[in-house]
């Protein structure tokens, strides 16, 4: 049995904004369990004008009692891959766990782009596919059903966490001078 899971709502800011926060986001209070981050590729297509890139993230998770005879160590690798389109104002986003597949497989789709009802607010939707190929009925679906309870609290604190980084953002545009510097001294 696969588990499934969608979300949507937005950010209250413009979407190159949100764009920026979410290259931003780490390291951030609501996600210490986020190790490292690496972009492996990272380029503009000639033909489209897109922005992609790819990055290898390295989290921390904790392994249920009942899991850890399953999975030896608690780190897994992500693959993040992204699609910045600044003609639509687009920004899709895949990441898939690339170690403990077999035990569990979780694939992340998001989309944001502008609010059509507002645009200095930016619209996110997430979705998620949560599979275990590992075991037989029961056990696969008590290791689906955790992967998707931790999902959504991950989700949850991410969407946090991007309130935080889109906060810092805010405050740093705050303290940004308007126009370049302006000199009141006069010489003799």
């Amino acid at each position: 049995m696969v588990k499934f899971y969608q979300h949507t709502g937005k950010f209250e800011a413009p979407w190159d904004i949100v764009t920026l926060a979410f290259w931003m986001r780490y390291p951030n209070p609501f996600a210490s369990h986020v190790l490292s981050v690496d972009v492996i590729d990272r380029y503009i297509d000639p033909i489209s004008g897109m922005l992609r890139t790819t990055r290898l993230i390295l989290k921390r998770g904790k392994v249920p009692s009942w899991g850890r005879g399953l999975i030896k160590t608690p780190e897994a690798y992500i693959l993040e891959e992204s699609m910045v389109n600044p003609k639509t104002k687009t920004m899709i986003t895949r990441t898939k766990n690339i170690t403990h597949v077999r035990k569990m497989q979780v694939e992340e789709w998001q989309t944001f782009h502008v609010d059509m009802h507002n645009s200095d607010c930016t619209k996110v939707k997430t979705e998620a596919k949560i599979i275990s190929n590992f075991g037989w009925g029961p056990l696969t679906e008590r290791i689906e059903g955790f992967g998707l309870k931790k999902f959504v609290d991950n989700t949850a604190k991410s969407r946090r966490g991007m309130a935080h980084v889109l906060e810092i953002i805010r405050e740093n545009q705050r303290l940004r001078p308007r126009r370049g510097f302006i000199s009141t001294a006069s010489g003799a």
